[in-house]
């Protein structure tokens, strides 16, 4: 067993905390004490955490380049993390220090402490104009709302109603990224990848304030 997993101690010692009956507050130690070495020694790529908010529990997770992904429950988290080991690194840890900024911003946005988000993003989930749309969607002030055919003219792309409408369907950073902005030219939501529910919320909150 190595010196890294077994932290100095014989192999045997080792073995016997592995078998013997482990409280969820050692084992909450146990994680924090992997975390911490994991950390070190910088064998962490994608780090995340999930907290609570208005419209069910968010995954947020980061790289060493900022956030790059927040997913609604209904995303299944588990599923997330799985395209991130895919598509990213497969060296992904719960890790809720490294997402301390980025958990207190959304949480400010909830309680309209906050209408814009000073965090560092990764972006590189996206390509192309998809990326460039949602590298703009921040440019949507709070609380006002913009069609896809006019997200289409900011770009600099008149005729790209549909791929707006498909960027803002996959963006991978909601609520931060504010595709929740972005209606159908007659007034109507549009799809929302939490769902309708989540972004009429998110329009009510904002409106509110």
């Amino acid at each position: 067993m190595s010196d890294y997993l077994s932290g100095g101690l014989p192999d045997g010692d080792v073995l016997a905390m592995l078998s013997a009956p482990v409280d969820p507050e050692t084992l909450a130690q146990l994680h924090r004490r992997l975390e911490r070495e994991a950390e070190a020694v910088g064998v962490i790529d994608v780090a995340y955490t999930v907290i609570d908010s208005p419209v069910g529990r968010l995954l947020l997770a980061a790289t060493g380049q900022g956030l790059v992904r927040v997913a609604y429950a209904s995303e299944d988290h588990d599923l997330v993390l799985q395209a991130l080991a895919d598509k990213l690194s497969p060296r992904i840890l719960h890790s809720p220090g490294r997402l301390d900024q980025a958990a207190r911003e959304v949480e400010e946005y909830f309680e309209r402490r906050r209408r814009t988000f000073d965090l560092p993003l990764d972006l590189s989930l996206s390509r192309g104009f998809r990326r460039l749309v949602q590298q703009h969607l921040p440019e949507i002030g709070y609380g006002q709302t913009r069609s896809y055919r006019q997200v289409a003219e900011l770009v600099g792309n008149p005729k790209a109603v549909r791929a707006v409408g498909t960027a803002c369907a996959t963006n991978p950073l909601p609520v931060v990224v504010p595709c929740h902005r972005v209606l159908r030219t007659d007034g109507s939501l549009g799809g929302y990848i939490g769902g309708l529910e989540a972004k009429t919320a998110l329009l009510e909150l904002e409106a509110a304030a």
